[in-house]
């Protein structure tokens, strides 16, 4: 099977503009995310979609895969679909499976991948998987940033929110606060009908894709793992991940 990823990264982030070549400890931040992502042997070959020269100008340097799209896209799952598209004409070889690996998850692991991949690999009925990992503090719980998820008993999603879910108002002392890890593979034609759909109102509310799937009725599985993981959003979230990857030992494997 034909298993390829792709890290769609731009500069023009309105929350941290030049994101991508954000430093962490001598090497951008896509760099990490491009890296740690290719050590996974399940995929063919990782690639970064970008609009910018820049971020071109970087992977070829480093000896990192990359294509340029448009700068139009709004979503990353339409970036991503067209990278898709033109890696099958660079390579002469169609994609099984996409992955979607954003490229600010500076911590993902092949592990991570590995297990991303299991549920559809395992089952064809399966068209796209999320990771989720525990949230560590109530602080992180109440994040806007942080993607919510609560799953049902056969480890689907049921929704995601920006917003601090399941309930703790109502008297219960503990609830699982899980958060999504944007990890995503897509079955390739399942990418392409997705960004077919019509955008969907709670996907909107929330800012979350993933929304428009349960919206229109169909699934989305979701994958618990349990290394610690910290997606940069802002420059507070690129301090902490300073922090958390001063003694990574992936790191020791791609920088000196």
């Amino acid at each position: 099977m034909n298993c390829i990823a792709i890290i769609p990264a731009r500069m023009g982030s309105s929350r941290f503009p030049g994101k991508p070549l954000a430093d962490i400890h001598g090497v951008p931040m896509v760099g990490h995310v491009a890296f740690r992502t290719a050590m996974c042997e399940t995929l063919s070959s990782t690639w970064i979609a970008t609009c910018d020269q820049v971020v071109m100008d970087y992977a070829a340097a480093a000896g990192l895969g990359a294509v340029m799209t448009a700068d139009t896209h709004v979503r990353c799952t339409t970036r991503t679909a067209e990278a898709m598209l033109t890696i099958e004409k660079l390579t002469g070889r169609r994609a099984d499976v996409v992955v979607m690996v954003q490229g600010d998850e500076p911590m993902v692991t092949p592990a991570m991948i590995d297990a991303a991949l299991a549920p559809m690999l395992a089952d064809p009925s399966v068209n796209v998987v999320n990771l989720m990992a525990d949230l560590a503090t109530e602080e992180e719980f109440e994040d806007p940033n942080e993607v919510k998820v609560v799953v049902d008993r056969n480890g689907d999603a049921l929704y995601f929110s920006r917003e601090p879910i399941p309930s703790r108002r109502k008297g219960t002392p503990h609830v699982p606060m899980k958060k999504q890890v944007c990890i995503i593979p897509f079955r390739r034609d399942y990418l392409l009908r997705f960004n077919e759909m019509e955008e969907s109102p709670l996907e909107i509310i929330e800012s979350v894709d993933m929304m428009r799937i349960l919206e229109h009725g169909e699934k989305v599985r979701m994958v618990p793992v349990s290394e610690r993981t910290l997606s940069v959003d802002t420059e507070g979230d690129l301090a902490r991940v300073r922090i958390m990857m001063r003694d990574d030992a992936l790191r020791g494997r791609y920088t000196k």
